[in-house]
């Protein structure tokens, strides 16, 4: 992995699948690192690939705030997860937290389509 490849992207796109939706950037792997860096008990749910979309990653906060972001396959974010000493589950197994769908329900007139 070179150093314009950080995250494992270009790599996480070569065994990936033609999708309608943009590929994984830095910039996205980035966002979730900022996120778990200014929350407490941040935790990553791993999304699997789609026909539309590929793999994505969801971090849930302790008071369940959330982001979603591309991460290209579950091998990014389990290094980003390990990198930042942070739990990772695969959604399709435990699914997604209660208190994540708890604060969606509190802040839906503030959710946006960008999420």
């Amino acid at each position: 992995m070179g150093w314009r490849d950080r995250f494992g992207l270009r790599r996480a796109r070569r065994r990936g699948k033609a999708r309608f939706d943009r590929p994984a950037e830095d910039s996205d792997v980035k966002a979730l690192i900022d996120f778990a860096r200014s929350r407490t008990g941040v935790e990553f749910y791993v999304e699997p690939e789609t026909f539309a979309t590929g793999t994505t990653a969801v971090g849930v906060a302790h008071d369940g705030e959330w982001t979603r972001r591309r991460v290209g396959s579950p091998d990014v974010i389990r290094k980003v997860a390990r990198d930042l000493a942070v739990p990772v589950y695969d959604v399709q197994i435990v699914g997604y937290p209660k208190r994540m769908r708890e604060w969606t329900a509190r802040n839906k007139r503030g959710l946006s389509l960008d999420d």
